[in-house]
C-alpha cells in the first residue's frame, strides 16, 4: 500500500484512532457522517490494505485498532487532506444547524470529550464549576460509550453553533482563525496578564489588540452607524462589577496572546491549542481571576451588524462562553489586525471548547472532538442537573 495516504484513507485511519476498537459497519456510519458516500465493501477493502501495511490490526470480535506504526503515520499525517477534511466538515455541520437562540430551540453542533467512568464524578464537578462561573450557563449531556460503559461521552455546544445560527438567519460568516486570549471575568483584576504572556504574543500584531491604537476619536462616530445607539452600552460596562455589557458577554477578552492565522486556519485548531496545553482555566474557576482561553474568530457583513450582534449575544446568553463583537472602527482585540471596513468581527469561546479545556487541564480527558455532531437542543440540560443513570439521565 502507498504510505502517502489519500485524504479518504487518512480520514478512515483517524476515525479508527478515535473510536477503536471499531468495526466496519460503524466505520461506514462514521464516514458517512463526515460527508463520504462509501460502501461497506470499500471500507473492508481499505481496512485490509491498512492491515497489510501494518497500520491497523484486528481485535477479535471487536474490529480494528491502530498499531504503533499506524499512530506514527497518523501523527505524520497528510496535512493537506486533513485541512480539506476540516473545511468540508465545518461546511457540512454548519449547514445542519437550525438553532434559534431567541427561542433556545433547534439543532446545534456539539463538542465531545471522552471520560473514564472512574473519573466521571470529578469531570461532572468540573463542568458544573464552569456552569456556575461567568462563562456559564453550560448546557450538556452525558452518554455511556460501549456495552461495558467503562467510558462516558460529555456533549457540550461547540463555538461553531454560532456560525450555523448566523447562517440560518441569512448572515454568512468567514471563520478566519483561532487562538488563545487573555480573559478577565467581570470581577477579576484586569492587570494579571500585563506582559505575562510575552512568549505567545510574539505571533500577534499587538497593535491590533489595544483599543486605544484604533479608537482615537473614531468611537464618537458611532452615531454615523445606524446602530450606534446599540453600542452606547459601553457606558454601562463598568469594569469589574459584572454589570452591563461585560457581564452579559461572559467577561472580557483583553487581547490575543497567540494566534494561528492564514487561510489554513480552522476551528479544529482549537483542539490543537488545548492539546498543547495553551489554555489556563484554573484561575477563572477556582480564584475568580484572569485566565487563558481558546477562541475562534469570524467576520460577517457590516450591513447586518445589528442583527448579527443580537444573535451573538443571545447565543452566549443561552449556551454560555465568552464573546467579543465589534465594528472595524472600534479597537481590538483583533487577531489579524482590524477587519475591512465592510465587516463586523466576532470572537467566541464556546462552552464546548471551554469544557474540553477544563477536563484536559485536570487530566480527566485525553480524547475529544470539537466537531463531534449535530443534535437537538432538547437533548441538553443545565450542567448542574446532569445525572449518570442512563444516556441522558432520567428527567428528560
Amino acid at each position: 500500500m502507498d504510505r502517502d495516504l489519500d485524504g479518504r484513507t487518512y480520514d478512515l485511519l483517524w476515525l479508527v484512532d478515535r473510536h477503536e476498537p471499531v468495526g466496519s459497519i460503524r466505520l461506514v456510519e462514521l464516514m458517512r457522517r463526515h460527508g463520504y458516500s462509501i460502501t461497506g465493501r470499500t471500507i473492508r477493502l481499505t481496512l485490509a490494505d491498512l492491515d497489510e501495511a501494518g497500520l491497523t490490526e484486528k481485535v477479535p470480535g471487536q474490529g480494528r485498532r491502530l498499531t504503533a506504526a499506524g499512530r506514527t503515520e497518523l501523527e505524520r499525517g497528510n496535512v493537506s487532506s486533513r485541512l480539506d477534511h476540516v473545511r468540508s466538515r465545518i461546511a457540512t455541520l454548519r449547514s445542519r444547524v437550525t438553532y434559534d437562540p431567541l427561542e433556545d430551540t433547534g439543532v446545534l453542533l456539539v463538542s465531545s470529550a471522552l471520560v473514564d467512568t472512574a473519573d466521571l464524578d470529578p469531570a461532572l464537578e468540573a463542568i458544573r464549576s464552569l456552569h456556575t462561573s461567568p462563562l456559564g450557563p453550560v448546557p450538556a449531556a452525558i452518554e455511556p460509550v460501549g456495552d461495558g460503559a467503562d467510558r462516558h461521552r460529555v456533549l457540550v455546544p461547540s463555538s461553531l453553533t454560532l456560525d450555523g445560527t448566523l447562517l440560518s438567519h441569512g448572515i454568512d460568516t468567514d471563520l478566519r482563525t483561532a487562538g488563545v486570549v487573555a480573559y478577565t471575568p467581570p470581577t477579576a483584576r484586569p492587570d494579571r496578564f500585563d506582559g505575562a504572556e510575552a512568549g505567545g504574543a510574539a505571533d500577534v500584531d499587538m497593535a491590533s489588540t489595544d483599543a486605544d491604537d484604533f479608537e482615537g476619536g473614531d468611537d464618537s462616530e458611532g452615531g454615523d452607524d445606524s446602530e450606534g445607539g446599540d453600542d452606547s452600552e459601553g457606558g454601562d460596562d463598568s469594569e469589574g462589577d459584572g454589570t452591563g455589557e461585560e457581564g452579559r458577554f461572559g467577561g472580557r477578552i483583553d487581547r490575543y496572546v497567540d494566534v494561528i492565522s492564514g487561510e489554513d486556519a480552522s476551528v479544529d485548531v482549537l483542539s490543537l491549542l488545548i492539546e498543547a496545553g495553551r489554555t489556563d482555566t484554573t484561575p477563572i474557576l477556582e480564584e475568580d481571576d484572569s485566565g487563558v482561553l481558546a477562541v475562534d474568530y469570524r467576520e460577517f457583513p457590516l450591513t447586518r451588524y445589528s442583527e448579527a450582534r443580537d444573535l451573538v449575544v443571545a447565543t452566549r446568553d443561552a449556551l454560555g462562553g465568552v464573546i467579543d463583537v465589534r465594528r472595524p472602527r472600534e479597537g481590538g482585540p483583533f487577531p489579524l489586525g482590524p477587519p475591512g471596513w465592510e465587516f463586523g468581527a466576532a470572537t467566541y469561546g464556546g462552552s464546548g471548547e471551554l469544557a474540553i479545556a477544563v477536563l484536559a487541564e485536570r487530566g480527566l480527558s485525553s480524547e475529544w472532538d470539537t466537531l463531534y455532531d449535530t443534535i437537538d437542543r432538547g437533548r441538553l440540560r443545565p450542567a448542574d442537573r446532569l445525572e449518570t443513570d442512563g444516556p441522558f439521565g432520567d428527567d428528560r
